[in-house]
């Protein structure tokens, strides 16, 4: 049993990336999706908009956790140099008391990449030859990391719009992992021959960056950059050629993201071939799985994911003395 008067403490992003390992994260959110959740522990995102300011919200109250809480995010448009903060609060089942505030920067880009390597470890082949990555950025880069984790790649083939970070990324992902990178000069050329295909970069304009008519049959797609209505990643044609849909917010994937709304609007029927992540880990989707030659895994992100992964990194943090103590504690009501 903890004990109730430890303080409240503060995990640094610097702490986060001295913890963070992404085996012991996928393994984590494949445990927490694998039980059963009642809806109500795990409600839908709101935000908060007026004045130029924003405020996004993300509870979460994952089954079988010590640890349940809500990442914050916030920005000003009016402050003189505006930036993005994001916060977790997580509060500690056994004591019923604020147990730590993380800064959710990194972990938001670490839970995201492995719960999509998380959902790619139960839907891709086992052994996968090549990985296009459509993208170049933070998201890109952690998704190959992830992904790299739980597949033994040949090849990692990249695009993205510009020819310097294209081929940047191409350079380091190769030193660090040790596998052969290409930078590809369209994202045709960078899909073609590959069997696992990771959209993490939506492009100027808002149109689709993917095709069906790319990908080569037994494809797997994993689609993260369209998570709102406004934007837009793949093109109806990955939609349906899609034979099995994983969401990790089955509801706000189908419902509230440009490419599924696009798809809708199309006339393609996908609800009937459309899972969450609870489905998936649990097993009662194994015969799918088998039977799916073109399954895709679609994310919008969720607050199970990042209470998941910031009370691994608490844990880390707190065994590893790098957790700092707050000066202050809170008070409690009774």
């Amino acid at each position: 049993m903890a004990d109730p008067d430890t303080p409240s403490v503060f995990v640094s992003g610097e702490t986060a990336r001295a913890v963070f390992q992404w085996p012991d994260a996928i393994k984590a959110l494949q445990h927490a999706y694998a039980q059963q959740a009642d809806p109500v522990a795990l409600p839908p995102r709101t935000v908060a908009r007026g004045g130029g300011a924003w405020l996004r919200t993300l509870p979460a109250l994952p089954p079988g956790s010590r640890y349940f809480g809500a990442k914050l995010m916030g920005m000003s448009a009016t402050a003189p140099a505006p930036g993005a903060e994001y916060v977790i609060v997580l509060f500690d089942r056994e004591t019923s008391r604020i147990a730590a505030f993380v800064d959710a920067n990194m972990v938001t880009a670490y839970r995201t990449a492995a719960t999509t390597a998380a959902a790619l470890d139960r839907i891709a082949p086992a052994k996968v030859d090549r990985l296009a990555v459509l993208g170049s950025g933070l998201e890109a880069a952690m998704h190959v990391r992830a992904i790299a984790s739980v597949r033994d790649l040949s090849e990692i083939a990249i695009f993205s719009p510009t020819p310097a970070k294209r081929e940047a990324f191409a350079a380091s992902i190769q030193e660090e992992l040790g596998v052969t990178a290409t930078a590809c000069a369209s994202p045709e050329e960078a899909v073609r021959e590959s069997g696992l295909v990771l959209a993490a970069a939506r492009s100027q304009g808002e149109r689709p960056i993917l095709y069906g008519d790319w990908l080569r049959d037994g494809a797997v797609v994993a689609s993260i950059g369209s998570t709102v209505p406004e934007q837009r990643e793949i093109d109806i044609s990955v939609i349906k050629r899609a034979d099995l849909i994983v969401c990790d917010m089955v509801e706000e994937v189908l419902e509230e993201t440009g490419d599924m709304i696009a798809a809708h609007e199309a006339g393609i029927e996908f609800h009937d071939k459309s899972f969450g992540l609870f489905d998936l880990m649990s097993g009662s989707l194994d015969s799918r799985v088998q039977a799916a030659r073109n399954p895709m895994f679609k994310s919008v992100g969720g607050g199970l994911q990042d209470v998941v992964v910031a009370g691994l990194i608490l844990t880390k943090a707190l065994e590893a003395g790098l957790a700092l103590p707050l000066p202050a504690a809170f008070e409690t009501k009774r």
